[in-house]
């Protein structure tokens, strides 16, 4: 969190440094060059570009067929800018785009709508990925822009390239219904793996030694938890948006697929809270069994200290240097002292071990 607070107040002042009107990318570099693909379909023939040309864009035509155009790699401002500059998109709406910072956000505007969000996805090393994408749905367009080259939408551009399902006889209202149901999948992987990587724990086993860094990894989980409920409820607001009939680019025919979205988010906001409610108890659970064990140990501590004391305390009688002792003179004093005190020893072992107390 300091880290992201000192970002974002070095990405403030470098904007005061330069032009305040123009766009600023404020996120890594993932590309070399950002690459472009532009699909043309309707329910009769589709045409597919995966070389298009920045400079080829000029808008797009009024006619019947839905446009899709996506852009791999947002680094490259002055590409962003032309192409959301030729369709008329406000200036703030560009910066939202280029800021990977900016919390889920949906706009509507006259002729487009806006809406930018996180896309998450478990990596290798057990961690989570995080993706800005951003969208611009129009009458028959839609233009996404993503941060890296990634396969979300794979599965999307082969139903579109086949004519398999609907996707080609709706408009692009259907198809950001897609890619926001394809970015939910996303999620729920992220959600599996980190239930999965909980199940591994293995704190329940009273008889090990849980190591420390399990909780770290909890508070890992935990703000990855976090993050992914901070994504989520700002797109089942835009879905209640939705089904409310506030944005108008959205059709009504088109409702009751965004209205699976919602149950998708509700099933994965319940999902979050049965996680975040077991990374609680595991904390518990640790923090029991350390003391549990704690508890064991000072046990043992103390039914040795209490075995010693009256032996330390016999042993410092006939330790003490006087003359007139009266047991110094017997022949067999030191065999008895030794006696009593094991004698001793037996019977509060016999004592400790009828009270369970080991």
């Amino acid at each position: 969190m300091v880290i992201e607070t000192k970002k974002m107040v070095r990405i403030l002042l470098n904007r005061k440094k330069v032009n305040p009107l123009k766009p600023v990318f404020t996120g890594n570099k993932y590309l070399e060059q950002p690459s472009i693909q532009m699909y043309e379909y309707n329910s009769e023939s589709v045409s597919e570009n995966k070389e298009y040309k920045a400079g080829d864009f000029i808008g797009f035509p009024d006619d019947e067929k839905q446009h899709w155009l996506n852009i791999h790699g947002i680094h490259d401002v002055d590409i962003v800018e032309s192409i959301c500059n030729k369709l008329n998109v406000h200036g703030l709406v560009i910066q939202d785009i280029l800021d990977i910072n900016q919390r889920p956000k949906f706009q509507d505007f006259d002729e487009y709508c806006f809406f930018t969000l996180k896309s998450v996805l478990p990596t290798l090393d057990y961690q989570v990925m995080s993706e800005q994408l951003s969208f611009i749905l129009g009458k028959n367009y839609l233009v996404s822009f993503q941060e890296r080259k990634a396969d979300y939408f794979e599965h999307v551009r082969q139903r579109i390239n086949g004519n398999i399902g609907i996707v080609n006889h709706r408009g692009p209202d259907y198809l950001l219904f897609l890619l926001l149901e394809s970015i939910l999948d996303n999620y729920f992987k992220t959600v599996d793996n980190i239930e999965k990587q909980i199940d591994e724990f293995g704190i329940i086993d009273i008889d090990s030694d849980p190591s420390p860094d399990i909780l770290k990894d909890i508070e890992q989980y935990k703000r990855e938890i976090h993050l992914i409920r901070k994504t989520i409820l700002p797109i089942k607001e835009f879905i209640a948006k939705v089904e409310a009939g506030q944005y108008a680019l959205i059709r009504k025919k088109q409702i009751k697929y965004f209205l699976e979205l919602k149950d998708l988010c509700l099933t994965l906001l319940d999902s979050c809270d049965q996680i975040d409610v077991r990374l609680e108890s595991n904390i518990n659970l640790f923090f029991s069994i350390q003391g549990h064990r704690m508890n064991q140990v000072m046990k043992i501590l103390t039914i040795v200290a209490t075995i010693f004391i009256p032996l330390t305390f016999i042993a410092g009688v006939y330790g003490m240097n006087f003359a007139n002792m009266p047991e110094l003179n017997w022949k067999w004093g030191y065999f008895i002292v030794w006696g009593i005190m094991l004698v001793i020893f037996l019977l509060m072992l016999y004592y400790f071990r009828k009270k369970n107390w080991f």
